[in-house]
């Protein structure tokens, strides 16, 4: 229990150098642990980043080429690309947290998007559905007293093959009707220094600015099979790979942030230690200057 502000510890000489030893060893083991938790954090975020990148470029790929096809595929449109038909008046919001804390503002960050859009669902006359990755999602929304409708976990390495099935399930809910959107509400990693959450609607697909992708002059594709056979098969594709992409994403950023934040713990650690050392030094050199006074009033008395 931390003493109320302004007050300050009465000891005398050795107590207060024992008590400060005990704090220059609870300093150090603290930097230990925030240390080896910074290493560990700089490793799963270096595995991950590199997953990261290799899948990034495909995922690009598969995006442009879909812009391609739907620019040159005239009336041909897919399920996935249009609204229902009847409004259901529900929307399926998947937020991506941790399992973990000491990971700075990430979860924070995460979460507030994450009730911004549940707002925005409200005010649009729709009902959220929630489901969420993490566990610190799960507390989250049990504090604030919102259902949560599935919980899902996929570790530190997520693979296509664990988050394939999710994503083929939000697609057969979208075609049965079941949601006016889908959306996954996560943190988007952009460099090693910047972080940004995220709402990335995944249902309807939007191919808003296929026309602009330098297509403009170039020739008409002909199409094997035609293009609307084309769309069924790459838009699904899309489907999976964004959401794969999003949850990836979002371990990477959980992964930077944890290591910055130990970092500065570690940092911060270590200046406290010097201070502590220091004061532990002039309470060290005042008891040795309080005995050599008394030693030498002591002698000045038998003379």
């Amino acid at each position: 229990m931390e003493p109320p502000r302004g007050f300050r510890y009465h000891f005398g000489p050795m107590a207060q150098i024992r008590e400060i030893k005990k704090r220059i060893v609870a300093v150090r083991t603290i930097r230990r642990i925030t240390k080896t938790m910074q290493m560990i954090a700089t490793a799963k975020f270096t595995a991950s980043l590199s997953r990261a990148k290799a899948s990034r470029p495909y995922m690009e790929r598969i995006r442009q080429l879909v812009a391609e096809v739907a620019a040159r595929a005239g009336d041909a449109v897919h399920p996935l690309c249009m609204p229902p038909a009847r409004p259901a008046k529900r929307e399926l919001i998947l937020v991506v947290s941790s399992d973990r804390g000491l990971c700075g503002a990430y979860n924070g960050h995460v979460l507030r998007t994450a009730l911004k859009a549940i707002k925005a669902c409200r005010e649009a006359g729709r009902e959220p559905v929630v489901e969420v990755v993490g566990k610190k999602a799960v507390a989250f929304f049990k504090f604030q007293k919102i259902a949560i409708a599935q919980r899902h976990a996929f570790g530190d390495r997520p693979k296509f093959e664990q988050v394939e099935p999710l994503a083929t399930r939000l697609m057969e809910e979208w075609m049965a009707g079941k949601y006016d959107a889908c959306r996954v509400v996560f943190m988007k990693f952009v460099s090693n220094s910047r972080q940004v959450p995220e709402a990335l609607q995944l249902l309807p697909m939007s191919l808003a600015g296929s026309a602009d992708t330098g297509l403009k002059g170039a020739a008409l594709y002909e199409f094997t099979p035609d293009a609307g056979q084309l769309l069924g098969d790459l838009l699904p594709r899309t489907v999976k790979v964004s959401l794969f992409q999003a949850i990836i994403d979002a371990v990477v950023s959980e992964n930077v942030m944890r290591m910055v934040a130990m970092k500065s713990a570690t940092d911060n650690a270590a200046g406290l230690g010097r201070t502590l050392n220091r004061s532990y030094n002039r309470a060290r050199q005042a008891r040795i200057t309080t005995e050599l006074t008394e030693i030498v009033s002591g002698a000045a008395a038998l003379e």
